[in-house]
């Protein structure tokens, strides 16, 4: 089991690493592992859902790279909204169909960026935990 103290000192090596300018912080009301908010610019970690998640994947790896395969997807994120300009509105007001469809193209990239920034070594890795996620999110 990692605490939050292992998770912050992952957090802040990975963005040194990368040179990034992102906040983070512990919330321990986030229903996910991690969540990046565009508009602080801030991860979001809640510990126990990253230990429930390393709980529910099924891959070969330290707790610590599965702790840094989570963060390079929300850094995935921060990569996509800062390459592309979404028109957030929709999201906000846009039709069912819409949202969806942003959201879906938003997820795939933060996934394919994520990709991009993580070690060689962890990429088979990244593509087995994307490949479970997707199956934990349609609740297979």
């Amino acid at each position: 089991m990692l605490y939050i103290w292992n998770i912050e000192k992952i957090i802040q090596n990975t963005l040194q690493e990368h040179q990034l300018d992102i906040n983070y912080e512990f919330n321990n009301k986030l229903p996910a592992p991690m969540s990046y908010n565009v508009s602080t610019n801030t991860i979001n970690f809640n510990y126990l859902q990253i230990n429930g998640y390393m709980g529910k994947i099924k891959v070969k790896e330290t707790e610590e790279n599965i702790v840094k395969i989570i963060l390079y997807h929300e850094i995935g994120y921060y990569m996509t909204f800062k390459k592309h300009k979404h028109d957030l509105r929709t999201l906000m007001y846009g039709e069912d169909e819409e949202i969806a469809a942003l959201k879906s193209e938003i997820e795939q990239n933060a996934w394919d960026y994520g990709r991009r920034i993580a070690p060689d070594q962890l990429i088979d890795s990244y593509d087995k935990v994307r490949e479970q996620d997707e199956l934990l999110l349609s609740g297979l």
